[in-house]
C-alpha cells in the first residue's frame, strides 16, 4: 500500500490531537508515515505508533525552533523525496496552511485546504470541504502531482490502531533561505485551563447579547461546567468584551466541535462561516427571528441570562 506523509503538530514532543486525527484519516488512503520535526521525538514516536504510524521520520535540528516555517517546509520536501507518498497531510492551522502552500509550490502539486473528510478513489485521495460559509459541501481531488491536503481539527475521531512506528532519522540540508527569518522572541500564551478553541469538542460562544465584558462570566461558567472552550462573535470582540484570539468567524477562527452553543449571537453570515460545520448546534436567543435559528439542531428562545445559568446549574447537578 502507498505511504502517506503526516506532518506532526506537537508541543515539545507532546503530540496534539489534530495529528492523531490525521493519522486516522491517512489510514483510509495508505500507510501513515509521521514526520516529527523538533525536540521530543522519542516520546512522540510511541504515541504516533499507537495511532497507526508505520514509520516515524525525525529530525531535531534547532532550525525548526529558531527560524520561521521554511525549515519545516524543506524537511517535508526531504521526506517527500525519500518516500514518494500518495499524499501529504498537514493540520489546518495558520502555520500548517503556510507550510502546505509552500510545499505544494516546491513539489509542483495541487493543494486542498480545510478539508473536513478524506477518502480514496481510483484516481487518488478525495477531500470533502465546506465552502461559501459552509452553505455547500464539495468533494475535490488534485489533478496534478501529489496532493497536499490540510485538514481541519475535529474532522474525525482519533482511533487507536497500533503499528510498527519504526523510527528513522530524516536527513535534511537547509538552504540559505531557511535561515532568513529568525524568531527572536516567544511569549508563552497564558493558560486559561480550557481546551484550545480550534481543537475543543465543545465550544460555548457569546455575542452581542452578552452586553458587556463582565457578563462573559456567564458564558465562561457554562463552558467550564462542560469542559469546553470559550468563543466570541466579531461584535463581542470588536466591542472589547473578549480577546480577538477567541473570535469565531470568517475573520477569526474556524471551529468544528461536536457541540457548539451560541448564546446571544444573531447568526450573521460572518459568524456562521466559522462554526457551521459543527456536528450539533444549539442557539440561545430572545429574538425568535434571529438568523442563527435557521441552522441549529436545537433552539432556545429566551434571555440568555436566564437560560445559560439554569443550563449551567443543570450540568453541575448531573455531574454531581
Amino acid at each position: 500500500m502507498a505511504e502517506v506523509l503526516v506532518h506532526v503538530d506537537h508541543m515539545d514532543g507532546a503530540v496534539r490531537k489534530p495529528t492523531l486525527e490525521l493519522l486516522t484519516l491517512a489510514r483510509r488512503i495508505g500507510d501513515p508515515v509521521a514526520v516529527h520535526l523538533g525536540p521530543g521525538s522519542a516520546d512522540a514516536a510511541k504515541t504516533l505508533a499507537e495511532y497507526g504510524a508505520v514509520k516515524v521520520l525525525t529530525n531535531e535540528a534547532a532550525e525548526f525552533s529558531d527560524y520561521s516555517v521554511v525549515p519545516k517546509v524543506e524537511a517535508l520536501q526531504a521526506a517527500y523525496d525519500a518516500v514518494s507518498p500518495a499524499a501529504v497531510l498537514v493540520p489546518s492551522s495558520a502555520e500548517g496552511k503556510e507550510i502546505a502552500g509552500r510545499l505544494a509550490v516546491r513539489i509542483g502539486s495541487g493543494i486542498i485546504t480545510d478539508a473536513v473528510d478524506l477518502d480514496n478513489s481510483d484516481d487518488g485521495p478525495v477531500a470533502t470541504q465546506s465552502v461559501f460559509a459552509a452553505a455547500f459541501t464539495t468533494r475535490s481531488r488534485v489533478s496534478r502531482g501529489t496532493p497536499v491536503i490540510t485538514v481541519k481539527p475535529n474532522s474525525g475521531a482519533p482511533q487507536i490502531a497500533p503499528a510498527a512506528g519504526t523510527v528513522e532519522e530524516l536527513a535534511v540540508s537547509f538552504s540559505e533561505a531557511a535561515t532568513g527569518t529568525k524568531v527572536t522572541l516567544r511569549t508563552p500564551r497564558e493558560s486559561s485551563g480550557r481546551p484550545e478553541l480550534t481543537e475543543a469538542a465543545i465550544v460555548v460562544s457569546g455575542g452581542r447579547g452578552v452586553n458587556g465584558a463582565a457578563n462573559f462570566a456567564v458564558i465562561e461558567a457554562l463552558a467550564d461546567s462542560l469542559g469546553a472552550a470559550v468563543g466570541a462573535s466579531r461584535a463581542a470582540v470588536d466591542a472589547g468584551w473578549y480577546p480577538h484570539t477567541n473570535q469565531v468567524g470568517q475573520t477569526g477562527k474556524s471551529v468544528s466541535p461536536q457541540l457548539y452553543i451560541a448564546a446571544g449571537i444573531s447568526g450573521a453570515i460572518q459568524h456562521r462561516a466559522g462554526m457551521q460545520t459543527s456536528k450539533t448546534i444549539v442557539a440561545i436567543n430572545k429574538d425568535e427571528e434571529a438568523p442563527i435559528f435557521e441552522l441549529v439542531d436545537y433552539g432556545v428562545i429566551g434571555d440568555l441570562f436566564d437560560v445559560v445559568p439554569a443550563l449551567t446549574g443543570e450540568v453541575e447537578t448531573r455531574k454531581g
